[in-house]
């Protein structure tokens, strides 16, 4: 069976982005949605509308994003759009799209062991094409964040990611932090929501790539409002049509860096049991951790 083919570029500006995007080879047309997190407010470290713009504007694109769970500065559609002003996102493309503003829907999980669907954003369903565009870092719930997470927990709805977070026990974003599980079967959970959103995808004829920013790396995510600074240097970008693959990468980069602040994020992965979410995406066939690394 032949590999995956990730894409590989160490150079992080706006030209190597849009460089990577091309050589994915598949066109995004119609509306196209470009999923990223826009960052907590008093987060340091998300993607920069400076680095993205080009991208965005060139595929004239919408930034889609879904309320947060948790309590703080974008749980809700107004405050949301707030934090997504000041991190400057409305004003590349055609703005922001908080995608769970209007409603939500279910979308089946196949072969899930926790989940029985999920539950995303009700204006997913306008767009014809996704950019799941991530940015690769740690994670305090899942270890590490990037495609898959930025898939599942992403594009989940605010109740959607309540029961992603409660491993199905709840959709409800007051009670699902209290819900007692296994770490592991949060990270599995994550895996079945993001595979429940490619299958949506092949059902609804939607396009949908994968592409990582591993820059400013630090050991917290974007959602964090005191997110750290980085503790590692800068990787480069990977671009693939599999997530699992490049999910897989990004974790390999990590893992083979000669920089020493890697180990913090080893730590915090396997903290968390972060590095299972490929291995059971890969056994419910969302994509494959063997894959081959193509520098461009």
């Amino acid at each position: 069976m032949e590999k995956s083919k990730v894409y590989f570029t160490k150079e992080i500006t706006p030209e190597s982005l849009i460089k990577i995007y091309e050589t994915l080879g598949v066109e995004l047309d119609g509306n196209v949605g470009i999923k990223i997190s826009t960052g907590e407010k008093g987060s340091i470290n998300y993607l920069k509308p400076e680095l993205i713009g080009d991208l965005v504007n060139k595929l004239n694109g919408t930034i889609i994003e879904c309320n947060t769970a948790y309590p703080g500065k974008r749980n809700t559609v107004e405050d949301h759009m707030k934090v997504a002003e000041e991190h400057g996102f409305t004003t590349i493309g055609k703005g922001v799209d908080i995608m769970d503003g209007p409603g939500e829907f279910k979308i089946p999980v196949k072969n899930g062991k926790h989940l029985e669907y999920d539950i995303i954003g009700e204006n997913f369903k306008k767009y014809d094409s996704i950019l799941n565009l991530a940015h690769g870092k740690g994670h305090a719930m899942g270890g590490f964040g990037a495609n898959l997470k930025n898939q599942s927990i992403g594009i989940a709805s605010r109740n959607g990611k309540a029961y992603i977070h409660a491993c199905g026990h709840t959709d409800d974003p007051n009670k699902c932090w209290s819900d007692n599980h296994e770490q592991i079967h949060f990270i599995e959970s994550m895996a079945e929501a993001a595979k429940a959103v490619s299958d949506y995808c092949k059902d609804t004829n939607k396009k949908i790539i994968y592409i990582t920013v591993m820059n400013n790396i630090s050991v917290d995510c974007d959602c964090d409002a005191h997110q750290g600074k980085p503790v590692m240097g800068d990787l480069g970008i990977i671009g693939s049509l599999d997530p699992v693959a490049n999910d897989q990468a990004f974790i390999d980069m990590l893992w083979n860096s000669t920089d020493p602040g890697h180990v913090k994020m080893m730590e915090r992965v396997d903290r968390q049991e972060g590095r299972h979410i490929t291995e059971y995406a890969e056994e419910l066939g969302l994509g494959s951790t063997e894959y081959e690394l193509i520098e461009i």
